[in-house]
């Protein structure tokens, strides 16, 4: 037997519960995990509360785990029992002593990175990744833009561009959150509570503006955004923490300077085992070398998952957060 958090209706915290359960055996290309640490992230609230509806109740919870593979099912190739891995792609269930997966799903996990630091950095870790390296390969010597620079994606952004050479402008709330941009490598910052985020941009950027923009937030900044981008520029929309860009008029990107626009995800980046190996490779090493530090700032025992989650929603966390079996 086993304990993982569970819930059987959709709601606030409360309906999560610590339950007893009997882990299945791998199936074929199935591996079993033994997870030393559990990443906390914002998208699980949304399946708790209904807003992405599991694919049925009662279900598990989270995505995000490390540990050490306890059992491999038939045609398992790359994997052993004993080998340290770490996930950050479904099935649901991560917040469990252990959880059956996917093989494609899991990559090696070097000694040089703890069982906690895959936890809490694989998710946010791969989306930098592939925005900063793929989606635009990010020079030395360019200035871009990244919104919501203090978050858990931005707070990575800004320590992976300095490493690249790159001058990151970070949209921020607060003063607060401007310092911790800049003290994580953004090169500058805009309050946009208090400033004209395009203007800014203009004056920083000697009238040029940026050759892409990084915006996580959706709705809210659509339009500024597209106004921060020089002629040819690329808009990459990664997220919708305001709500979902909709009725886009393509035309607009032709008044605007014949921008172009994508909409990512991690699954299409990490889309088989071999690129999601090698781009969690690419993470681990700028853990490992000093220039990408993961901020740990709290950690609560799994059967705390709710207060974790209240936590959260309350906005009265700071950096990443786990959760140990």
């Amino acid at each position: 037997m086993a304990k993982r958090i569970q819930f059987s209706q959709h709601g606030g915290p409360e309906v999560l519960t610590l339950v007893d359960f009997e882990p299945a055996a791998p199936g074929p290309q199935q591996v079993r995990v033994r997870n030393q640490a559990i990443g906390l992230n914002f998208i699980d609230t949304y399946f708790r509360s209904g807003l992405n509806a599991p694919p049925s109740l009662p279900s598990g919870l989270g995505t995000e785990g490390a540990g050490v593979v306890e059992a491999v099912g038939e045609q398992v190739t790359r994997l052993k029992v004993g080998d340290r891995v770490a996930y950050a792609g479904g099935p649901l269930g991560a917040y469990s002593e252990v959880h059956v997966l996917p093989e494609a799903n899991l990559v090696k996990l070097p000694d040089s990175i703890s069982f906690e630091q895959a936890a809490a950095v694989m998710l946010k870790g791969l989306t930098v990744q592939y925005l900063l390296k793929q989606t635009y390969a990010v020079q030395p010597g360019e200035t871009i833009l990244f919104h919501a620079a203090a978050g858990g994606v931005g707070s990575l952004a800004c320590q992976w561009a300095k490493a690249l050479g790159a001058r990151l402008i970070g949209t921020v709330s607060s003063a607060e959150k401007a310092e911790r941009a800049k003290a994580l490598g953004a090169w500058a910052t805009i309050d946009y509570s208090r400033e004209d985020v395009a203007q800014r941009v203009l004056e920083l950027t000697d009238g040029k503006k940026c050759p892409v923009v990084y915006d996580g937030v959706g709705q809210d900044t659509w339009l500024t955004s597209l106004d921060c981008l020089a002629p040819r520029g690329l808009m990459v929309s990664f997220g919708n923490a305001s709500g979902a860009v909709s009725g886009v008029n393509l035309g607009i990107l032709a008044q605007k300077g014949s921008l172009y626009v994508t909409r990512p995800t991690l699954a299409s980046y990490a889309n088989n085992a071999e690129n999601t190996q090698a781009m969690a490779d690419d993470l681990f090493a700028m853990i490992a070398s000093g220039k990408l530090a993961v901020d740990i700032q709290q950690r609560y025992p799994l059967s705390e998952a709710a207060r974790a989650q209240s936590e959260l929603s309350a906005r009265r966390t700071v950096g990443s957060t786990v959760l140990l079996p």
